[in-house]
């Protein structure tokens, strides 16, 4: 399972550089703290799966670009 987490998290970091957005930017657009994005990309944090889908839509993607 870290495995995954950790894919998951490079690749939310992958996308928002590409985007030119900061940790901050998609945190806002989420309604949460910088911290937890950052916890996204580290693999410290799983989000649910609803999470996963806000995340997708605040960096512009479909989610399963995420988990691919």
């Amino acid at each position: 399972m870290q495995k995954e987490v950790l894919k998951f998290g490079k690749k939310i970091c992958e996308i928002r550089l590409s985007k030119k957005l900061s940790q901050s930017d998609v945190a806002k657009t989420l309604g949460v703290h910088r911290s937890y994005i950052s916890g996204l990309e580290r693999g410290v944090r799983n989000p649910s799966l609803i999470t996963v889908q806000k995340i997708a839509k605040a960096l512009g993607v479909s989610a399963d670009k995420l988990v691919k």
